[in-house]
């Protein structure tokens, strides 16, 4: 997979008699043409050589619960949110997800924890994750859902959580959403007038993520003498009545 609508692209090797090169980066220049940027490692690749490549599958699988956590994300925002809810930007890479979206206010910790809990539901369903190459026209009739200002051909392919998700899409993804395991969202904030980002972690990435948070909540009750559970109501104790806490 090239780099394409946000997702990284793969990196591998080629591998000849003659030589090998590590590929360090993939982009579609033109469509219908993969260009493979590499560093030769061992002896020569010639016009004409028979290569096996090799996909980085372990970066791959991480790109792929991410790619499809985004989707989810997607839908789960408009839910929330509401179908005024684009997207407009995005990166799908093998240890995180950034999605952009029209909005046009700060969203909520309650907002966060319903959108984050309506990802993971779907995770937790173990849903199919369907795909499907259909006609332009036939794929919006059924409520895909396509990038602003994207150029589509005649013919598109479509990757589904059904009756959850349906977008318009050239990525790659989980065969099903327990594959990705655990979403959390690490982040929130704007980035332009009518525009807001969330970053999330997903997997091996998401686990960490829970990981550190209890390492420095289980720090913070040590330093404070008290239990995890009794962190806020003994933090609040050393301030005066009626100072904030930040």
């Amino acid at each position: 997979y090239p780099e394409a609508g946000g997702q990284v692209g793969d990196v591998g090797a080629l591998i000849a008699e003659a030589g090998a090169a590590d590929v360090t980066e993939t982009q579609r220049p033109v469509p219908g043409l993969v260009l493979h940027r590499v560093t030769v490692r061992r002896g020569r690749l010639r016009v004409g050589d028979a290569v096996r490549a090799a996909v980085d599958a372990p970066r791959r699988r991480l790109t792929m619960k991410n790619h499809t956590a985004t989707h989810l994300l997607h839908a789960a925002l408009r839910n929330t949110l509401g179908d005024h809810v684009k997207q407009a930007g995005s990166l799908v890479a093998p240890d995180r997800l950034r999605f952009d979206f029209t909005h046009f206010s700060p969203i909520t910790p309650q907002e966060i924890a319903r959108i984050e809990a309506a990802v993971n539901a779907q995770i937790w369903e173990t849903r199919a994750v369907a795909t499907q190459v259909m006609g332009l026209d036939e794929a919006l009739a059924s409520g895909a859902m396509a990038l602003f200002g994207e150029k589509y051909g005649e013919q598109v392919r479509v990757v589904s959580v059904p009756g959850f998700s349906t977008e318009l899409c050239g990525g790659t993804h989980v065969a099903a959403t327990g594959e990705i395991g655990l979403c959390r969202i690490v982040a929130q904030g704007g980035v332009a007038a009518g525009v807001r980002r969330i970053e999330a972690v997903t997997g091996p990435g998401a686990y960490e993520a829970v990981k550190r948070d209890a390492e420095l909540l289980a720090e913070t009750a040590a330093r404070l003498k008290t239990r995890p559970s009794d962190v806020v109501e003994k933090a609040q104790n050393h301030f005066k009545k009626g100072a904030a806490l930040y």
